[in-house]
């Protein structure tokens, strides 16, 4: 299973939380022009049919993205201190 970069999935979800605050703010045919290109654009890469599903899909990716990290850092520190992971 491929899983989106976790970078694009940040933008586009910081891109369309910036066009429902537009929209909400003032609806304009360009607001709603551009919150539906980006509400498309995350559902493809979500491969989710509806906004709110991708969302979901989309916060699943960046929480494991940060777990990833997390795990990472965690390896580098246990190896700067001279521990070892093996038993």
């Amino acid at each position: 299973m491929l899983v989106p970069d976790p970078k694009v999935v940040r933008q586009l979800l910081t891109r369309y939380a910036t066009l429902r605050i537009a929209h909400a703010e003032q609806e304009t045919p360009r607001t709603a022009q551009d919150l539906a290109k980006v509400s498309d654009a995350l559902c493809a890469l979500m491969g989710e049919a509806g906004v709110h599903d991708a969302i979901a899909a989309a916060d699943e990716v960046l929480l494991a993205a940060a777990r990833r990290a997390r795990a990472r850092q965690g390896t580098a520190d246990d190896e700067e201190r001279g521990l070892s992971l093996a038993v």
